[in-house]
């Protein structure tokens, strides 16, 4: 039975395999900057775009250094939940449905959702 057992690694050790004869690609370092001070520095292949901004980890909007900044897409507004409503019912109509709905919970002939 001896003979038979498969010899295991253990769950996270180290590969077998070596880096020897693997050629990484060529890659540059964007660096970023943030309005707030910090600094993001990130590797691009250098076959890549590389984007003018980035957003940093305290959510604003980091440009590309020495890169100006590109100017906002003029687009439209995306539209809401409460906007694609309003071009089904008016205000009044939905006033009525909560109005009913709220009747209809108060009388106990619906159930709570949580």
């Amino acid at each position: 039975m001896a003979n038979r057992s498969l010899r295991g690694m253990r769950i996270g050790s180290n590969s077998l395999e070596t880096e020897e004869g693997v050629e990484f690609a060529p890659r540059l370092q964007a660096h970023y900057d943030c309005p707030n001070g910090h600094t993001i520095i990130l590797p691009f292949s250098t076959e890549a775009d590389v984007p003018l901004v980035w957003e940093c980890r305290c959510g604003e909007e980091a440009l590309l250094r020495d890169a100006t900044r590109p100017e906002p897409k003029n687009g439209k507004k995306p539209r809401t939940h409460w906007d694609m409503l309003l071009e089904r019912r008016t205000v009044k109509e939905l006033e009525e449905l909560l109005e009913e709905r709220l009747d209809l919970l108060r009388a106990g002939k619906l159930r709570r959702s949580a």
